[in-house]
């Protein structure tokens, strides 16, 4: 299971494409509210999405990976969630999968997850982003850690996920149907 951790002020494409193009080629993921009440989330656009699941029905028993959508204040609002520190802290002692895009790679440099690694990010949040390696590509994979650059690398980045975890045959497939360029 993926969990794409939503919190207010979270960009909507980054969110919404990435959740679709997963579910489209069988990858288990659900959108969780960061916040103390109720399910509904409203985005940096006045997107409002009803969540899966709250913050407290997050298992980690059965997680494959985590997706933080850029945005802000979202990028903000989740670093300051102690549910997502604690979603980050086991998916990397657990070696699962970290996905950020646009500013929300800023919060795995702040924790220390991209030291070492290659990461892109929303331009001017590079220096957020300690000890990486900054690589001005729309999506990065460095082992387990996605990133992506921002809302209009949303497709590439969830493909990256959808390679790496389904391979890339499936990833070419589902491009192909959703007529993406090659």
């Amino acid at each position: 299971m993926f969990y794409c951790l939503l919190a207010t002020g979270f960009e909507e494409i980054e969110a919404i494409t990435t959740v679709d193009i997963l579910r489209r080629a069988g990858i288990d993921v659900q959108t969780v509210a960061i916040r103390s009440t109720g399910d509904s989330v409203t985005g940096g656009h006045g997107i409002t999405l009803s969540c899966d699941i709250k913050r407290k029905q997050v298992s980690f028993e059965d997680i494959e990976g985590v997706i933080l959508p850029g945005g802000m204040p979202g990028t903000l609002n989740l670093e300051q969630s102690e549910t997502v520190q604690r979603v980050i802290e086991f998916c990397k002692e657990n070696n699962k999968y970290i996905c950020a895009i646009c500013a929300a790679p800023q919060i795995l440099g702040h924790l220390g997850i991209l030291k070492g690694k290659k990461a892109t990010c929303y331009p001017g949040f590079e220096g957020e982003l300690i000890g990486a390696e900054i690589v001005n590509e729309p999506a990065v994979v460095d082992g387990k850690v996605i990133t992506g650059k921002g809302p209009g690398a949303t497709v590439d980045f969830a493909m990256a996920i959808v390679t790496e975890v389904k391979g890339a045959e499936v990833a070419a497939k589902l491009k192909d149907s959703m007529q993406c360029q090659k």
